[in-house]
């Protein structure tokens, strides 16, 4: 049960030891409650609906689960959380200060982007945490940066488009009937947003736009095969 004037939150990230490191910064911070944490990106949605969360704390590189070690689609998910719980603010904390996808995450509706060289972010990360909570957002400065430089060779995808090759990069051997499923909208929809996907990068193929889209830094790189 919620405890009066508490923010809940829930933590993703799949070293053990990171998360540790969190709960040593908030725990006992006044007026913060880690409510849950995951390893794998399929424990969000069971923490997200098990109580109230105001904020999610993400990595952006952890498996999706241990059946399928791709990297989760965070273009495609946070759109989806939010969609569910309109009130949830979600903060990104990487390592990954690659413009295409900082703009891409930011667009899809993070609350901020926090470097884990930010040692001032993670020192202060209770109070991050309050601030998107209350509607603000936080970039860690080298972030922030990454962002004002112009990128001129960076394809001007649509937040669908990245959408969808996130999708495609997690889920290398989904149909198009699967992705409609996940994006719930029409095979056709699908189709036409990756057709045109293709364009724009200058590729033929769904494995060749999704090798590009990584190439670009629109997501975090695969995990090694040996992770």
């Amino acid at each position: 049960m919620r405890q009066a004037n508490k923010i809940n939150v829930v933590i993703l990230d799949d070293h053990l030891s990171i998360i540790d490191g969190y709960l040593f910064r908030l725990n006992g911070a006044p007026g913060i409650e880690v409510v849950g944490t995951g390893i794998y990106a399929e424990q969000v949605d069971p923490l997200l609906a098990s109580c109230p969360v105001d904020v999610l704390l993400l990595d952006i590189q952890v498996p999706i689960s241990p059946q399928n070690p791709n990297p989760y689609p965070v273009h495609q998910v946070i759109p989806h959380w939010l969609q569910l719980y309109p009130d949830l603010a979600v903060l990104i904390i990487s390592m990954y200060n690659l413009p295409t996808l900082l703009k891409a995450v930011m667009e899809a509706g993070a609350s901020g982007y926090i470097l884990k060289e930010d040692q001032y972010a993670i020192r202060n990360l209770a109070s991050i945490l309050r601030t998107a909570h209350g509607g603000g957002i936080y970039l860690s400065p080298n972030a922030q940066q990454t962002l004002r430089k112009r990128q001129p060779d960076s394809p001007d995808l649509t937040p669908r488009q990245v959408e969808v090759l996130s999708l495609c990069a997690a889920y290398p051997d989904a149909t198009t009937s699967d992705l409609a499923d996940k994006l719930n909208v029409a095979n056709s929809t699908v189709r036409n947003l990756l057709s045109s996907a293709y364009l724009r990068l200058g590729v033929r193929s769904r494995a060749a736009a999704t090798a590009k889209a990584q190439q670009l830094g629109l997501f975090a790189p695969p995990f090694p095969p040996d992770y």
